[in-house]
């Protein structure tokens, strides 16, 4: 946990505990952090073809 923060650019709290606490709403930026620090790319597509 401590390395994703790093890698993030977050404290360990505002990675995890603060932002998945119940009621939490997490900034649209620090999810981004979070997800590029996981490896994971977000993207989205038309639900009309």
């Amino acid at each position: 946990m401590a390395q994703l923060a790093k890698d993030a650019g977050l404290g360990r709290e505002s990675l995890l505990y603060k932002a998945l606490t119940p009621g939490a709403k997490p900034r649209y930026d620090t999810m981004l952090k979070r997800l590029h620090a996981l490896g994971v790319k977000l993207t989205a597509t038309s639900v009309h073809s």
